[in-house]
Formats: structure tokens, C-alpha cells, sequence
């Protein structure tokens, strides 16, 4: 089957991943649908006069030669829904993309996949939810899904990098670029065991609507899906609404009730939305998954080949401090300016090595 006309059967006006599938399903091949006389698409169920009408054979064709040339140059990975590699449990979902596009190596059929979601605005509580649900779940061989933005997505991802446990960031816009640009340096990492993954061909930008269909991605793959901190209104809580609609299990971090960041979780929890968690444990229990017995690899630490070399100074210096170290301390040890070591810090901690605490003390992540 050309894998251009798999292509272009999503450059055609009008038609979804429902009418792709529809189409698929009465002629067999995407090959068919662009060769056969046009009028013959009307025995179609769904398919009427009007969609046929706007239908743009050519104009689709072309995209898909150009887009093919894009993701050959770029080794990345076009996926379609009847392919082996089409992640299972998203296929399962009525409005799941007829096709995807994948950079990295990873295992979309894992055994057990987690999708790990919340607020951009995460707090230092939901940072060490994070830290310990991944350092957790590491013991249950899983492969852990977010969407790679700013706050609790990036935060699970740089978790799974610490522990050498895979995962996938699913984006809203074409894999010719990436979004928010400061995750880059993540991303790069991991798609050494993971990748990315994103029903948009090169060109789309992060435009807001992108973002709601991103998540019944998120939703889809996985066999269940955390909250860890999420406000009441935002992407987190879309994603766990889509979750449920597909039946999948959905679980939330309880917060304080004043929490802003907390009231999200706290309703999908009181409206039966959500299971209580606690730990990793309890996520565990409820899934029914046992520990892997050679699921215990030595724990690796993320090397920091991009710092400069008075970062690197500083970093080597908090690897020796298993507390907090103040900025004046570092001053004085590492014999450079405050204002300079200030400036360093800042670069680091945007980078993910370490986070700064209150009374301008600093740690490593």
C-alpha cells in the first residue's frame, strides 16, 4: 500500500478520521480511493455530494509527496492505523487518528502504559509527586505518556530520563518543530528511549485547538492516566474526561482544599471521576500488575553534557552537598560574583538541573 496515499487521505477536505476509516473499510487500500472514478465514493455510508464535491484529489497528492520527502530526510516514522506498530489501545478509540507521525524508538504496544498529566503551573508538591510516582512506577516496566509541555508533562518526562524509564511526548503541531522551544534539550533525549509522537504533518503550528485533540491521544494510549496537580478548568482535566469516555481508569493526587493548583484533582476524586493515589502502589493494586523481577535498573543520572564550565563547577559542587546550598556559599567556593553565579543558576535550573528553594538556596534535581 503507498504509504503517499496514507498521507494524503489526510489532506483530503472534509474528511475525518471517522470518513478516512469509513472509506478504508469499503475499498480496502488508500491507493483505491485517489484512482477510482470520483462518483464511486458516494456508495460510501456517510460519504455525500457535498463532501465529494470539495474533495481535492491533486492538492492532496501533491502535500503528501512533499510531506513524504520531509519525514525520508527526517527518519521519522509515518504510522498508519492498520499498521502493527499503531499503538493498540488508541486504535480501539472511535476518534483516533487514522495516522501518525513518530520520531524516537519506542514501544507504542508496551505491556502497561501510564499517562501522566496536570497543570503548567506546577508547584514544588506536585514536583515531588512527580519525582516519586515515576522513581515508583520504574518497578513495573511502564511506559509513561505525557504531552510535553511546560510544567507537570516536562516534569514526568525528565523524571523518566532520570530513571531510565521510556516515554513519549505527544505534541500539537508537526514534528518540524517543537513547543514550548525551551523542552527542546528533553526532547532530544528522549528519543533515545521513547520519542515523539503527533497526528500533525510538518508545517502545523501549536495553534489552541491543536491541544484538545492532542489529549485524547494522551488519553488513548495508555491504560490509565494520573492527575497530579491540575486547576479546575484546563487541559488536565479535558484529558481525564476523555480517559473516562474511553473507559480507561483515571487517577488524581489529593491536595489541600485551598490549593488552586489541587481543585481539580479534589473534584475528579469527590465526583467519582478519579481513584484516590497516594503512591504508585496504590495505582498498581487497582490495575492489578505485579513487580517485574529484573525491572530494577541501576539508576542513572542525567549527565550534564550542556552546561558551561562554571556551571559545571557549580553542579559538580551541589553533587557533593546532599542538602541545600545558599548562592552566597557558592560564591565563595566557586570564587565567582554572586551576580555571575546568579546568572549560571537561573541557566541551570531552566535547563532542569536544579531548583531553587526559598531563602536562595539551591539543589540539584
Amino acid at each position: 500500500m503507498s504509504q503517499v496515499h496514507q498521507i494524503a487521505l489526510t489532506f483530503l477536505n472534509n474528511i475525518g478520521p471517522a470518513s478516512a476509516k469509513a472509506l478504508m473499510s469499503y475499498f480496502g487500500d488508500a491507493e483505491t480511493i485517489f484512482t477510482i472514478p470520483v462518483k464511486k465514493l458516494l456508495k460510501v455510508p456517510g460519504i455525500g455530494e457535498k463532501t465529494v464535491a470539495a474533495l481535492n484529489i491533486d492538492e492532496a497528492l501533491r502535500k503528501a509527496e512533499v510531506e513524504m520527502r520531509f519525514v525520508e530526510k527526517q527518519d521519522i516514522e509515518v504510522i498508519f492505523y492498520t499498521d502493527a506498530r499503531y499503538p493498540k489501545r488508541l486504535k480501539n478509540c472511535v476518534d483516533s487518528p487514522v495516522l501518525l507521525y513518530s520520531k524516537g524508538k519506542a514501544n507504542f504496544n508496551n505491556a502497561r502504559v501510564v499517562s501522566i498529566v496536570g497543570t503548567r503551573n506546577i508547584t514544588e508538591y506536585g514536583r515531588d509527586l512527580c519525582r516519586q510516582l515515576v522513581e515508583e512506577l520504574r518497578q513495573y516496566d511502564v511506559l509513561i505518556i505525557s504531552g510535553l509541555a511546560l510544567g507537570v508533562d516536562v516534569a514526568a518526562h525528565k523524571e523518566c530520563l532520570k530513571h531510565n524509564v521510556p516515554t513519549i511526548g505527544v505534541v500539537g503541531h508537526g514534528l518540524d518543530r517543537l513547543y514550548p522551544a525551551a523542552n527542546r534539550s528533553t526532547a532530544d533525549k528522549m528519543l533515545e528511549n521513547g520519542g515523539l509522537l503527533s497526528e500533525y504533518p510538518s508545517g502545523t503550528k501549536p495553534d489552541r485547538e491543536n491541544f484538545p485533540q492532542r489529549n485524547r491521544i494522551v488519553a488513548g494510549m495508555a491504560d490509565a492516566t494520573v492527575v497530579i496537580e491540575a486547576g479546575i478548568k484546563g487541559g488536565a482535566l479535558i484529558t481525564a474526561e476523555i480517559a473516562n469516555s474511553y473507559n480507561r481508569d483515571v487517577f488524581a493526587f489529593p491536595g489541600r482544599i485551598d490549593d488552586v493548583y489541587s481543585e481539580g484533582c479534589n473534584f475528579l476524586i469527590r465526583h467519582n471521576k478519579a481513584g484516590l493515589l497516594t503512591c504508585a502502589a496504590d495505582l498498581a493494586f487497582s490495575m492489578g500488575w505485579e513487580r517485574t523481577e529484573d525491572s530494577k535498573p541501576v539508576e542513572q543520572f542525567m549527565l550534564p553534557f550542556d552546561l558551561s564550565a562554571d556551571e559545571q563547577d557549580i553542579f559538580n559542587l551541589l553533587q557533593q552537598h546532599k542538602t541545600p546550598v545558599a548562592i552566597d556559599d557558592l560564591s565563595i567556593k566557586i570564587n565567582k560574583p554572586v551576580s555571575q553565579i546568579a546568572m549560571n543558576l537561573l541557566n541551570m535550573e531552566m535547563q532542569g538541573y536544579i531548583r531553587s528553594l526559598p531563602g536562595k538556596m539551591y539543589k540539584l534535581i
